[in-house]
């Protein structure tokens, strides 16, 4: 059966699909420019379940469960499920804890680059630049062979346990919901105040969730991939995405009155300009390395790609240690060891880049 998603009208609509969905749950009370953000979210989850103790941001976000749970019904229902891994186990789950560490310098995913974007904060230009220039760095490498091995066929386990992984998950977050005035219910932390307190309705967030897992899945929407496309290829099939996601998050925060054009004041983020960009180019950087964004990874994940779901853990890993190190940035400005780890993070990058060129094959 065709896939329209892999159409051009398909790729525009998944993005609109994911633009606006953000929008919608920012309005339903997720925090501001936060609709949807696969690194903040992750933050959070890693919060409630006590691999962080920053109190402000700690909530079991069940958009991160359903966006895979998403993805794995749309590979299921299209016999696209197909459980692989590859050769570097241990890379995957390192790039995935250095883009997270990257992440909470900026202060957000590429989805919440964009989303900052669309909501008027003129910061998110200076991170999205970053972005760019870290996945054209890679898409450099990638010309000069690099590799991290070819994915293979694996056992069907394997392929289904990070999917079930999260769905135990939010089996949790169902068992154990936000109790008010109480910073922990059974199992799962939770915010009392700060952006973790900030969150739609769970019904909304997991209707929205797994539409956008569904629609990612099927489009291979991806942000960092959007950039590697236009280089590698000259195609701009999944950058169509990317600005269907802008413009869709832009039309509706300006009809919900969430539009707030500027530099400062804007919702959890800070205006160092170059650390913005740094940022946001070690996280475009690793994650172009590792096949995909951070929400790419976890449409992966759900599709049964041992590597993909070996990164997102490492994310986990990495956003939780971002919090407990001092590594993360807030709204006051970089955390106190910001700085090193942000240097830190590209030498890593750049010494998985090197160590991952292949030579060609002999003719």
């Amino acid at each position: 059966m065709k896939n329209f998603f892999a159409s051009t009208k398909g790729i525009v609509l998944a993005g609109l699909t994911i633009g606006l969905g953000a929008a919608v749950l920012q309005k339903l009370g997720n925090p501001g420019n936060m609709g949807v953000c696969v690194a903040c979210f992750g933050r959070d989850v890693a919060g409630s379940l006590g691999l962080h103790r920053a109190e402000t941001v700690q909530y079991a976000r069940p958009e991160i469960f359903a966006l895979v749970i998403g993805a794995f019904m749309a590979a299921l229902s299209s016999g696209e499920f197909r459980p692989r891994a590859g050769s570097n186990p241990l890379t995957h789950f390192l790039l995935g804890a250095l883009v997270g560490v990257g992440a909470l310098i900026f202060l957000g995913c590429p989805w919440r680059a964009m989303l900052r974007l669309a909501g008027g904060d003129l910061n998110a230009v200076v991170g999205i630049l970053g972005l760019i220039v870290g996945a054209s760095l890679a898409t450099r490498f990638v010309k000069k062979n690099f590799s991290l091995g070819a994915a293979k066929p694996a056992n069907l386990p394997l392929g289904l346990i990070f999917v079930l992984f999260m769905a135990a998950l939010l089996l949790l977050r169902v068992m154990f919901p936000p109790v008010a005035d109480q910073p922990k219910n059974g199992l799962l932390l939770y915010s009392l105040q700060g952006p973790g307190s900030l969150h739609a309705p769970l019904w909304a967030s997991l209707v929205i969730a797994l539409l956008i897992g569904f629609v990612g899945q099927r489009s291979r929407f991806c942000s960092v991939g959007a950039v590697q496309g236009l280089i590698l290829f000259r195609s701009g099939h999944l950058m169509l995405g990317t600005l269907g996601f802008i413009a869709a998050a832009f039309i509706a925060n300006l009809a919900f009155g969430q539009f707030k054009l500027g530099w400062s004041g804007q919702p959890i983020a800070h205006s160092l300009h170059f650390w913005n960009f740094l940022g946001l180019l070690v996280v475009g950087f690793g994650s172009a390395l590792a096949g995909g964004c951070p929400g790419r990874q976890l449409f992966l994940a759900g599709e049964g790609d041992g590597d993909a779901a070996l990164f997102s853990l490492g994310l986990l890993g990495g956003l939780a240690m971002a919090h407990n190190w001092g590594l993360a940035s807030s709204s006051a400005g970089l955390g106190p060891n910001g700085a090193v780890a942000g240097a830190l993070c590209v030498i890593l990058i750049f010494a998985i880049a090197w160590s991952g060129l292949r030579k060609p094959a002999a003719a």
